[in-house]
């Protein structure tokens, strides 16, 4: 029988998130049967090896990758997309912010779409980072077209056939609507949950991640710019 669904969950120095997580994804499970939850360790510094093993002795569900140095969020995500069985993948945050409750509401509006992207209608960050957020989604719209507004809510579901959309580049996954959108692929959004980060520290801030996501955005225009779209080839007879 073929496994419903894969959960993929990069992780860097997230040691007191693994377990607290793990057993949210416990009540995913039995809401909706069978799962794999994949917590990528993206070379951290701190316990979280540790308790990403701790949690697949507890949960038989739960599959661990790691990289030996730190990779970045999209290299963590794309191998844990690679490895990944189901046939419906989720991707999200391990720091608790995303709530896996939402998880069962992204999976059924598939339906409907090949792709889900929850957007977070209540942030619960600081004023600048909602601020900033508001203004890099306005610019990346502007150049992508995809349509969505919280490209930054890690939240999202899609078939299984669509991470072959996704190209392994650096940044890649701040762009995930747009390079689905390129491939013709549906894509919708639902509201879902976000919860303040009670445990750990941010990875990132404001200035730190804007040079990226410029950088980042010249790639994906230069990846729409570059990618073949020739015809199907016909037999020749």
């Amino acid at each position: 029988m073929p496994l419903r669904l894969s959960i993929v969950v990069p992780v860097y120095n997230e040691a007191d998130n693994v377990l607290p997580l793990a057993e949210e994804l416990a009540a995913v499970e039995a809401a909706l049967g069978p799962i794999e939850a994949i917590f990528v360790d993206d070379g951290s510094t701190d316990e979280t090896p540790a308790r990403v093993r701790e949690a697949a002795a507890r949960y038989p569900f739960v599959r661990g990758l790691r990289f030996p140095t730190n990779q970045g969020q999209s290299a963590a995500m794309l191998a844990g997309l690679t490895a990944a069985r189901g046939e419906v993948l989720v991707t999200m945050d391990g720091d608790l912010q995303n709530n896996p409750a939402d998880i069962a509401r992204l999976v059924e509006a598939l339906r409907e779409a090949d792709v889900v992207c929850g957007y977070r209608a209540r942030r619960r960050d600081s004023w600048s980072r909602r601020v900033a957020s508001r203004i890099g989604n306005a610019v990346r719209n502007r150049f992508t077209h995809d349509g969505v507004r919280d490209t930054g809510c890690s939240l999202k579901a899609f078939r299984n056939e669509c991470r072959a959309d996704l190209p392994p580049l650096n940044g890649v996954h701040r762009f995930m609507p747009a390079y689905f959108r390129l491939h013709g692929r549906r894509v919708i959004e639902l509201p879902v949950d976000h919860r303040p980060r009670t445990r750990g520290a941010s990875k990132y801030t404001n200035l730190r991640r804007l040079p990226r996501t410029v950088f980042d955005l010249f790639g994906f225009c230069w990846y729409r710019s570059r990618r073949l779209r020739s015809p199907p080839a016909e037999p020749l007879t």
